[in-house]
């Protein structure tokens, strides 16, 4: 069983990270689609993965529930920008917003992580589906969240190919997260 999983989970991370630097390629980000996820591979996570691997969804919440936390989670969220919660600071009243790159990052992983989940039954509804059920429930900049969720319904709309273009991103980047008193006005 253990054979079986460590197998297993390395090939999920693997086809994982192929397809967000596949992601990230499409949307003039291929640095991050390299480095994308490499914590993964750390043995804190790594060996954690493996012993709550179910192939289908990620390890994590079997862990969760089974021990009451994630010691993976709590590693990989504090070393991957890509994630919302690593931009969250509980002293702050205002949360930072996230920059572009690590936004359409988070969009990218997001994305691959579905079809990598789901298989054969993804359809285009189900990254927003998944982003409003738990992805926008941390304490987050709210126009992070609203950016994501704003993208995530035309990909519902248009499919993956549609928003994964560097012209769109950044429209509508600038569209919702710019700060209009830093640009004077």
């Amino acid at each position: 069983m253990l054979i079986k999983n460590f197998f297993g989970h390395l090939w999920v991370i693997t086809k994982h990270k192929w397809r967000v630097f596949l992601n990230c390629c499409r949307c003039g980000i291929p640095t991050q689609g390299i480095v994308h996820d490499l914590s993964k591979f750390s043995p804190t996570e790594f060996f954690e993965s493996v012993k709550y691997y179910q192939g289908n969804r990620s390890p994590i919440g079997a862990c969760r529930r089974a021990t009451g936390k994630s010691l993976a989670w709590l590693h990989h969220k504090g070393r991957n920008k890509h994630h919302i919660e690593y931009w969250i600071d509980t002293d702050l009243e205002h949360q930072p917003l996230m920059p572009y790159k690590y936004a359409v990052e988070c969009i990218c992983d997001k994305l691959a992580a579905t079809r990598t989940y789901l298989g054969k039954s993804y359809t285009s509804d189900k990254p927003l589906w998944h982003f409003r059920t738990y992805g926008n429930k941390v304490p987050a900049n709210p126009k992070t969240i609203e950016f994501i969720d704003a993208v995530f319904c035309d990909v519902e709309k248009h499919g993956d190919r549609y928003v994964l273009k560097k012209s769109y991103l950044k429209e509508k980047y600038r569209e919702i997260c710019r700060d209009k008193e830093s640009d004077g006005q």
